[in-house]
């Protein structure tokens, strides 16, 4: 395979599953370029915990982006106004954050262009998640189909492919293939407003699904609980 197909930038936000999207790809033979993103979110705790776990896992290059997600709001991550919902409700969410993954995918194509890298990983999920209309598996083949229209490299006969191992996989299934991989969950951060030391509310979606996964995989839960 040529050298520049092994390169790949992988989406890091600091959570479960990037965490072991990060692995997935470093286990395939990948030369990782981890992208995080300080968008305006509620917290720091996740993109502390993305700088952890880049570092245990040895990529080759971590960048943290700063984008002002905050100024369009219509999220609760990114609105100190909106409360984070506690309870499971019908609907999308209002943790959604507004064409989030687009722009995030957005920016590692361009990244990914400048290195010579056709591989874009993303931690999206269908199975065991909140919902979102940009985690199912038609946004991602549909962004794979934009990143070769509109990239030179595209056109120059390059082609993109958009990595999105987890798709299909449920919670327990992403946990027991990280632990397989020796991802360390507890450098992992997945709550929705956690405390500045990375501890989780334990209520939100997010923690829901976290604890739900562990207890299935069978695996032990290493995550700090603010109530413990």
């Amino acid at each position: 395979m040529n050298d520049r197909r092994k390169k790949a930038v992988v989406l890091l936000s600091g959570g479960l599953d990037s965490a072991t999207v990060l692995a997935i790809a470093k286990d395939q033979g990948y030369d990782c370029h981890a992208l995080s993103f300080d968008y305006g979110q509620r917290h720091s705790a996740e993109l502390a915990a993305s700088c952890r776990v880049a570092h245990a896992m040895g990529v080759t290059e971590h960048k943290i982006l700063r984008l002002d997600l905050g100024s369009i709001g219509g999220s609760a991550l990114t609105d100190m106004a909106i409360a984070v919902p506690e309870q499971q409700a019908e609907g999308i969410p209002v943790t959604y954050v507004p064409a989030r993954n687009t722009v995030f995918l957005s920016l590692a194509l361009g990244w990914a262009e400048v290195l010579g890298a056709m591989d874009i990983f993303i931690g999206v999920n269908a199975v065991d998640y909140s919902g979102y209309p940009d985690c199912r598996p038609e946004f991602i083949q549909a962004f794979e189909k934009l990143a070769n229209l509109a990239t030179k490299a595209g056109v120059e006969g390059e082609h993109f492919h958009i990595q999105a191992p987890l798709i299909e996989m449920s919670k327990a299934e992403i946990i027991r293939t990280g632990t397989e991989l020796g991802v360390d969950y507890a450098l992992t951060v997945s709550c929705y407003q956690a405390d500045e030391q990375g501890c989780a509310c334990g209520n939100c979606d997010s923690c829901r699904l976290r604890a739900q996964g562990f207890l299935e995989a069978g695996v032990e839960d290493p995550t700090c609980y603010r109530d413990t």
